[in-house]
């Protein structure tokens, strides 16, 4: 990295750092009090607690239910009756009796009509779905209130106004009045004439909530609410909710209690990124100097942050539920596991803050980011993935019952519910090929997983280059394995060499013909210029990167294409150019190879492999000396024309690879032991052998 190329960056990392920073101190929650972290049922953390104020002493919560619960059960609502609503519609129905033509009834059995809808609605119509309590006995009776005094009444009488139809019409046995009510349509007219009077039943159940909610006892000035150690019964955090309560009303509108909070989270954030930075600055600079890496890093930590700060404000168990191991699953399928542990750390810190026992919150998350880490090291299968997120339920489980017993010395105050969000924590966890998938897409990462499935031979690109070009696809596998074994040696990224070494030829399915190894005994350069012969090979370059577009391989993968001959020339065409032409001063354009250079460790390895493999077929002498010559030859030529110049390579990494690559070879090349020839001494001899085999095989 150029001192330039960092000054251009120092801009993006500053805004980074500062965005980052302004949004998780916006949405971090907070309080404008302070106020103590604890939980029921278990140990104050903090000193002997006194009260500084005469506090009311209420019932806690438990017993606050159960006595709403009673009030809920025995209340009866007040109703109120329409008296106006049912003499229009008797009146009405009066009109319409009267006025139908075709009736054949008597007037006297009109009046039996008229006389028990009236009945119907001195006993009274509900609506349909306050008849449906009543029938279901829960609404055995209601009060009615006048002139302030409530009388309660019994629902037995009530009826929907389909239910009176129902018993008007078994009330009248005569064909003719049953057809009377039928013509006279009077299912339209019944309407309740009891209501629920909203107001008034609300007004009273608030009255008898407060009766029954009201103080017990109070907590005198200086007495003690809690010591250090005590348990936190449920009547203990109703007094504390209270003092809190309090304490706020009598400090509203300080300023410490709204700004200092703020001013302390921000430090408190930026501490926590700075530390982040600066171990990315020092332990990683090829991280930090990456902008889509520093990239990824930041807005992934803060886009969990803000996921978890937005799940706090949803369920109470947040803390269980999100996925916090995640992030140090998608770091170490993509980067490395040091870094993803660091990651985890400052994510953990972070979110600390919501938990409202940190110190096990903590504990808790750094276990199972150990365990989601070392399980995925070497991630290769979407399988290992649910492994991983059953390891992590389990640790998970297993740490939350050590603090549950170590802090209460037994589990029977333990939620089951803590396990049922732990449960829908590893669900989440094994969808991580989801997430894997979209920020690889997003970020342009490569992850093992998608390398493995690459470097199936089955693919159909490969399985291609082995159809059409024999040859060439021997020639990647044999440098597959030779970069890979060297890869291992200097700690580069094994599968991404593999995989790089198996496309990196794939240009060549175009013209197979042009390439030595697919050839059998015609060469098609022979009628070819030198200039001819050298477009054509360093075409399969820009074939192969064309190839790979369309079939949408990663660019990890792209960049071994066309980086594996770099900006280096097709020598043998351009040395049998410039000793046809003697004394002409011959341009390299031709002959070069698209480039760029090797950018990597990984593209570097692969140009020394790719070189030494080709060469290594054409040697008669396979002494270790002779392979050694070759090795150190190739290698310190490419350095010599500054074909590594731009890649990360060090001396240290060349002499590892040179090492690798002469025991591979002598191993690939090592004699073999004559067998000896089976000698014929006389005639007798062969009798004896033919006589042999006549009594074995008879």
């Amino acid at each position: 990295m150029t001192r330039q190329s960092l000054s251009h960056g120092i801009p993006l990392r500053v805004i980074l750092f500062i965005g980052t920073l302004a949004l998780l101190v916006y949405f971090m929650p907070r309080t404008d009090k302070n106020h103590f972290v604890y939980e029921v049922n278990r140990p104050w953390k903090y000193a002997l607690l006194t009260a500084p104020f005469d506090i009311p002493v209420h019932l806690d919560s438990v017993s606050a239910a159960r006595v709403k619960d009673s009030i809920d059960a025995n209340f009866e609502p007040v109703f109120k009756r329409d008296i106006a609503m049912e003499k229009t519609i008797i009146s009405d129905y009066t009109t319409r009796l009267n006025s139908t033509e075709g009736l054949d009834i008597t007037p006297a059995q009109k009046n039996q009509i008229i006389k028990a809808i009236r009945q119907i609605y001195e006993n009274g119509i509900v609506k349909r779905d306050v008849y449906a309590k009543i029938a279901a006995g829960e609404l055995p009776a209601v009060r009615f209130v006048h002139d302030n005094v409530a009388i309660s009444i019994p629902t037995t009488r009530y009826l929907s106004a389909f239910r009176a139809y129902e018993h008007l019409d078994s009330l009248f046995r005569d064909k003719e009045v049953r057809s009377a009510l039928s013509a006279t349509r009077l299912s339209e007219l019944l309407q309740p004439n009891i209501f629920l009077d909203t107001l008034t039943t609300t007004r009273l159940l608030e009255e008898s909530y407060m009766k029954a909610m009201a103080p017990i006892d109070v907590k005198q000035q200086g007495e003690r609410i809690v010591d250090e150690g005590e348990l936190v019964t449920p009547m203990i955090a109703t007094i504390l909710d209270t003092y809190e309560e309090m304490a706020e009303e009598r400090n509203t509108g300080q300023l410490s209690q709204h700004h200092y909070p703020v001013a302390g989270q921000a430090l408190y954030l930026t501490i926590l990124l700075g530390a982040l930075y600066c171990y990315l600055f020092f332990f990683r600079p090829e991280y930090f100097h990456n902008d889509r890496t520093i990239i990824f890093l930041t807005t992934f930590v803060a886009f969990f942050a803000l996921f978890a700060f937005a799940m706090d404000a949803a369920f109470r168990l947040s803390v269980y539920i999100v996925p916090f191991t995640m992030v140090a699953i998608m770091i170490v399928v993509f980067l490395d596991s040091r870094t993803a542990y660091f990651c985890l750390l400052v994510e953990t810190l972070i979110c600390a803050l919501l938990a409202t026992a940190p110190l096990e919150f903590i504990f808790m998350q750094l276990i199972a980011g150990v365990v989601a880490i070392d399980s995925l090291k070497d991630l290769s299968r979407r399988s290992q993935l649910l492994r991983t997120a059953g390891l992590i339920f389990v640790f998970y489980s297993l740490c939350y019952v050590a603090i549950e017993i170590m802090q209460t010395g037994t589990l029977a105050d333990a939620e089951p519910r803590v396990f049922g969000a732990l449960g829908a924590n590893a669900i989440l966890i094994s969808f991580s090929y989801v997430l894997m998938f979209l920020l690889e897409r997003l970020f342009g990462f490569t992850s093992r997983v998608t390398l493995v499935e690459l470097s199936d031979t089955n693919n159909p690109l490969l399985r291609e280059l082995s159809e059409k070009c024999p040859g060439t696809f021997n020639h990647s596998m044999a440098v597959s394995n030779l970069a890979s074994a060297a890869a291992l040696r200097i700690g580069a990224n094994v599968q991404m060499v593999r995989t790089g070494a198996l496309y990196h030829d794939i240009g060549k399915i175009k013209n197979p013909a042009f390439f030595t190894e697919n050839q059998h005994g015609v060469n098609p350069h022979d009628a070819l210029s030198p200039i001819q012969s050298a477009k054509i090979v360093t075409d399969h370059v820009r074939d192969g990167l064309a190839m790979a577009e369309k079939a949408k391989l990663p660019m990890t993968i792209r960049a071994f294409i066309a980086e594996h001959h770099g900006a280096g020339k097709a020598k043998y065409f351009y040395n049998t150019y410039a000793n046809a032409h003697p004394g002409e001063t011959v341009d390299e354009r031709p002959f070069s190879y698209p480039g760029p250079n090797p950018q990597s460790r990984e593209t570097s390895l692969l140009m020394m492999a790719d070189s030494i493999e080709a060469a290594s077929r054409s040697m008669t002498d396979h002494s270790p000396e002779a392979i050694s010559a070759l090795v150190n030859r190739i290698i310190d030529g490419q350095i010599a024309d500054g074909l590594h110049n731009q890649s990360p390579i060090s001396f240290k990494d060349v002499s590892l690879i040179k090492d690798s690559f002469i025991q591979r070879l002598r191993t690939m090349y090592h004699s073999r032991i004559s067998y000896p020839e089976l000698k014929k001494e006389d005639t007798p001899a062969l009798e004896d052998n033919a006589e042999t085999r006549k009594q074995l095989n008879p």
